[in-house]
């Protein structure tokens, strides 16, 4: 499973028992929207900061894979340049 499917999930639950808690409570209408204004602020806070944290993490894989990838590119270039020498040699002994 994802870190973000896993983060939105929890913040996902986060939200609806914070709601739950704050609809069921003994208190008046006013003060409880403004808890649920309050909670739901601080997790959409939360929920930003997970997600430009995974933004950040995909980046530095993709910015990996992409090293990664150029060095492999180098090393079949060389290789096949290896090979094309050697063939050259063996017309050339023809």
């Amino acid at each position: 499973m994802s870190t973000n499917k896993i983060i939105l999930g929890l913040v996902t639950a986060a939200v609806a028992g914070a709601v739950i808690g704050l609809l069921i409570a003994p208190e008046d209408g006013k003060k409880t929207i403004k808890k649920l204004r309050k909670k739901t602020n601080s997790l959409a806070g939360d929920l930003i900061a997970a997600l430009e944290k995974s933004k950040d993490e995909a980046s530095e894989a993709a910015a990996e894979l992409k090293k990664d990838g150029q060095a492999y590119a180098e090393e079949v270039a060389g290789k096949a340049e290896g090979y094309v020498d050697d063939a050259r040699k063996q017309v050339g002994n023809l």
